[in-house]
């Protein structure tokens, strides 16, 4: 476990669990949990970094150390995606972008092609794309071929909290994608973390069970244990389900035999 690191866009993270600044009764817990929780990543909405200093700036409250993760929540199409990404490199967020292109605004689902268009573009810019997408084993295969760093399939809708909803999809793409899958969207419990994570999940990125929890810093450590114990599991290659019962010790031998 010492060298199990996962690299994305050249930066080394040691824990599996990417974090949001969202729903936070206040951007002061922010801080706390990223502390508790040793999450290296962080998303942020573009709209809430204000370089002019008139209003709170939520770089204020994300330390120096974590990587941030700016999304391109608001766009309607690749379009818009692009500019935002563009905008938030400019404002001095880095070469990570997480691409959310959304267009149904009933269920939140994000839209795949849109979300292809808008990686191809910003991927031969230089930028380390993260796309999230509705678990797609073609669309997965397509995203890997114009320069996605990692795909982000969702287990659930989005704030939902209701697991891996999505579970035999998201296997799919672990089983046949070269590039890393972070479940994105959805986890809601510490052991759907650690589910997602024992099945050969690379991360997972929890953000509305952490953020509206009455305690966000004990969450946010017991979700990082969760995805501890998920990935040891997965790397110990444990036995897998039996439709039989198995003895677990000798059912012969004993005194009277």
């Amino acid at each position: 476990m010492a060298d199990d690191a996962l690299i994305l866009g050249g930066v080394r993270f040691t824990n599996r669990l990417f974090t949001g600044t969202g729903k936070f009764a206040s951007n002061d817990q922010i801080p706390a949990m990223l502390a508790a929780s040793g999450s290296q990543m962080i998303t942020v909405a573009l709209r809430r970094v204000d370089q002019s200093g008139r209003a709170e700036n939520i770089l204020d409250f994300i330390p120096k150390n974590v990587t941030l993760l700016p999304n391109t929540s608001g766009a309607r199409d690749a379009e818009q995606a692009v500019r935002i990404a563009r905008i938030a490199r400019a404002a001095g967020c880095g070469d990570f972008i997480k691409i959310e292109v959304i267009t149904d605004m009933q269920m939140l689902m994000p839209d795949n092609w849109e979300t292809l268009k808008a990686t191809e573009i910003l991927a031969r810019e230089g930028f380390v794309v993260l796309p999230y997408v509705l678990p797609d084993l073609t669309l997965a295969k397509r995203l890997e071929d114009v320069g996605a760093a990692a795909i982000m399939p969702l287990g659930a809708p989005i704030g939902t909290n209701r697991g891996l909803e999505t579970k035999m999809l998201i296997e799919l793409l672990i089983a046949h994608c070269r590039l890393p899958i972070i479940v994105d969207a959805g986890i809601g419990r510490p052991s759907h973390a650690a589910a997602a994570m024992e099945m050969g999940a690379a991360a997972v990125l929890v953000n509305t069970a952490i953020a509206t929890a009455a305690d966000p810093a004990s969450t946010g450590r017991a979700f990082s244990l969760a995805v501890e114990a998920g990935r040891m599991a997965f790397l110990a290659d444990m036995a897998a389900e039996s439709a039989t019962a198995q003895a677990s010790s000798p059912l012969t031998g004993f005194l009277d035999d």
